[in-house]
């Protein structure tokens, strides 16, 4: 049985758009674990501290214009079976996710 390619997705979020963003990602196929035991909705989450300075031209959702903003915020990562799965997930995210810039990570995984 061939695996497909498998993607690790990473995005970091404002901790009241968690949930949300995981259910989406998780809606578009992200966080299967391949094999005959059918783990869904896999993923790790960490907190820490994110930091932005909007510039002339942003809306942010949290800030403001030229001001530097720190916020509490989660790191979460999942796998992702197949390119259109990764791409169907980040469209997702990017639907679900309060920041006009979200910050995410698309990472191709082998085995060793």
């Amino acid at each position: 049985m061939s695996i497909p390619t498998r993607y690790k997705l990473v995005f970091f979020a404002p901790l009241n758009a968690v949930s949300a963003c995981k259910t989406a990602i998780f809606t578009a196929g992200a966080g299967r674990f391949p094999g005959p035991k059918g783990y869904t909705e896999c993923a790790f989450t960490s907190r820490g501290t994110g930091q932005f300075r909007p510039g002339d031209g942003a809306n942010p959702h949290i800030g403001k214009v030229g001001e530097l903003e720190e916020v509490e915020e989660c790191r979460v990562e999942a796998i992702c079976l197949g390119r259109e799965v990764a791409v169907k997930a980040v469209e997702a995210l990017k639907k679900a996710h309060p920041y006009e810039e979200p910050a995410y990570e698309v990472y191709k995984m082998e085995d060793l």
